[in-house]
């Protein structure tokens, strides 16, 4: 490095992942993150684009103390107006958050461009995971698995979570509905893992509509259109990867709440029976929250509901597959963790019928609500037999939503699934008082992941995700540190996309999905 550092975070414990803290704090000499600090900031330099000659200006310039509170010291404010609206992803829809609209590059190159900020892009796990694929699947919930954290499971994740941020681009490249009539074609989808095929693009639609006297002129189309692009269907078509993996993955991919209707659809919380032989039922009989229901099972002008288009999509892929090895895997986040539990609810009922031996259904959320009652949550797990593994974010509030009284509790919205659970605090680069925005932005929650080793642990000091698009859309939230060293090394976060009234334009300030991932 050509900066020196001279100050460091104050907590990092001496361990076998980190023996030179421990030996910095035997000597008494440097603080014992010094290193710490050290080692994060060269494998920056290893994730960004190869370091050009420092200015004259820079050469001797130290770089701050992570101890320093660097508040004051950065012109973005999370308190500013755009904070919360952020962390409740309103700035989505709400024109006046926002920039004007810039012309952007397309999908495919911002992808590429997004990979070239990277020295070694794995596009797939390496590690092969054959022989024990059922584990990694979730049979047994993942026991042994998650804390600590298997390093094979946490590329597994990742991966996955790749795949909801290619939903998010694939929407914000393309917000409008207006070709919705075509939902068999596939929109701008740009897949991390080339490894995988999309076969089928997916909509959701509100049974709700905004008022005319609720919608501004100056709002893009896209912010009200009852039925949007939600995510797609995916299947492994790639023969090693399907003998690496041990089985063809076949996957549902979800993306979170984007538009108006879908917001107004978060609010309508209270239960309502699953089933619709359910109408008379007793308090026990499986409910979920009424929205998230509904746009599940609305069906649109020009496209079916999104319950219709996931079960015939998923029986084609499997007669498609028949006497192959299948699972099928539902990923979400935010609002599409909770369709993603839908999803495979009735997934599993569906192929049940269908297949005396149906292949083994999982999900995995990231930052997911509360989405039904306990009823549901038994049902989902013990007589479907489906996995549930939810990321979560300590500090992420969307996780805790519907509350309920304690003493109503039992028969109100539970969470299902095994919990891993990690912390923003823990993370080298994210500044500890991080605001709700941050704790609950799916990037975010891929960076946490990739460092995550255990609790109590430190961050892994060999973390490989590349920290460009978290610099773009979390840059308040990263210490300045880091920052620093970014413009260092040349490398300007892109402006994230703005919406256009014609529904042209890319992804909201600050959102999520604006480059393909490059691991």
């Amino acid at each position: 490095m050509s900066a020196a550092v001279t100050a460091t975070p104050r907590h990092t414990r001496p361990s076998p992942l980190n023996p030179n803290a421990r030996a910095a704090a035997a000597s008494g000499g440097t603080k014992p993150n010094a290193v710490s600090t050290r080692t994060h900031l060269a494998n920056l330099d290893r994730l960004l684009v190869r370091p050009p000659p420092l200015p004259l200006q820079l050469q001797n310039k130290r770089l701050p103390d992570d101890d320093i509170d660097d508040s004051a010291a950065t012109p973005d404010n999370r308190s500013g107006r755009g904070g919360l609206l952020n962390a409740l992803n309103l700035s989505t829809f709400l024109p006046f958050t926002r920039k004007p609209a810039v012309d952007e590059m397309s999908p495919r190159s911002l992808a590429h461009l997004q990979r070239l900020l990277t020295l070694s892009p794995r596009p797939s796990p390496k590690g092969s995971i054959a022989d024990e694929w059922r584990r990694y699947h979730g049979e047994g919930g993942w026991d042994g698995l998650l804390d600590p954290l298997d390093q094979n499971l946490r590329r597994e994740v990742l991966r996955y979570g790749d795949f909801v941020q290619a939903a998010y681009t694939a929407f914000h490249s393309m917000p409008s509905s207006a070709a919705a009539s075509q939902y068999s074609q596939h929109r701008t989808l740009v897949l991390p893992d080339r490894s995988s095929r999309p076969t089928r693009s997916l909509f959701a639609t509100s049974s709700l509509s905004i008022p005319p006297w609720a919608q501004r002129r100056s709002a893009p189309r896209w912010l009200t259109q009852r039925s949007s692009f939600v995510g797609y269907v995916a299947v492994c078509d790639n023969e090693r990867e399907v003998q690496r993996m041990g089985r063809r993955d076949i996957a549902v991919v979800l993306r979170g709440t984007a538009t108006c209707p879908e917001w107004a659809e978060n609010l309508r919380a209270g239960l309502v029976p699953v089933d619709d032989d359910d109408g008379g039922s007793p308090q026990n009989a499986p409910k979920v929250a009424k929205g998230f229901l509904s746009l599940y099972k609305t069906a649109g002008d020009h496209v079916p509901s999104l319950s219709d288009a996931i079960v015939d999509e998923v029986r084609r892929l499997v007669d498609v597959y028949k006497g192959e090895e299948l699972s099928i895997t539902v990923v979400g986040h935010s609002l599409g963790a909770s369709l993603a539990v839908l999803a495979a609810d009735e997934l599993s009922a569906c192929l049940a019928s269908d297949h005396p031996r149906p292949p083994p259904i999982a999900v995995v959320s990231f930052g997911g609500p509360k989405t039904g009652n306990r009823a549901f949550a038994d049902r989902l797990q013990h007589e479907r037999g489906v996995n549930v593994l939810r990321v979560v974010n300590a500090g992420d509030v969307v996780t805790r939503v519907p509350g309920a009284p304690p003493a109503i509790a039992r028969e109100g919205h539970v969470h299902v699934g095994a919990e891993l659970r990690l912390d923003s605090r823990d993370s080298p680069c994210l500044r500890p008082d991080a605001g709700p925005a941050c704790c609950h932005d799916l990037e975010a929650y891929l960076h946490l992941l990739d460092g995550f080793t255990g609790s109590g642990r430190p961050f892994r000091a060999d973390a490989s995700r590349s920290v460009a698009r978290l610099l773009t859309y979390q840059r308040p939230n990263v210490k300045r540190a880091y920052v620093e060293r970014a413009r260092v090394l040349g490398f300007e976060p892109a402006t994230p996309r703005t919406a256009t009234a014609n529904g042209a334009g890319g992804g909201a300030e600050g959102q999520y999905g604006y480059l393909a991932s490059p691991t």
